[in-house]
């Protein structure tokens, strides 16, 4: 369980969430559909093993994500994003366009492809 710093309901979602890496797994989910261990460490990022290992669980352990076949065996079974878990695209959408229409100036390899969410 995360350190619930206050009763605050953005601030208890950010407990969840206040690293990038949830946020991009929760990206890579909704804009690929599932994903595998091994796919999420080829994103771009670069984000390492053990870290992706610890965000993967703690995502599983919400309810955001789950294998998309919960009876085989988890190495090269993908996750996908739950019912509660799709639910953040709005969110990951909403950050895009904030930081397409405020950071392109200090930012301008940013892409500015349209992105479709599964």
């Amino acid at each position: 369980m995360p350190d619930w710093r206050s009763s605050c309901p953005l601030s208890s979602a950010l407990d969840l969430f206040g690293d990038k890496w949830s946020l991009l797994i929760v990206r890579d989910l909704a804009m690929h559909g599932p994903r595998t261990y091994s796919q999420f460490l080829a994103a771009d990022e670069k984000i390492s093993t053990n870290i992706l290992a610890s965000r993967l669980k703690v995502l599983e352990e919400f309810g955001l994500i789950e294998h998309l076949n919960p009876d085989a065996f988890s190495r090269g079974n993908p996750y996908k994003l739950t019912e509660i878990g799709a639910e953040l695209a709005p969110v990951g959408l909403a950050f895009r366009e904030w930081a397409l229409k405020h950071l392109g100036d200090i930012h301008p390899q940013m892409t500015h492809l349209p992105i479709a969410i599964k």
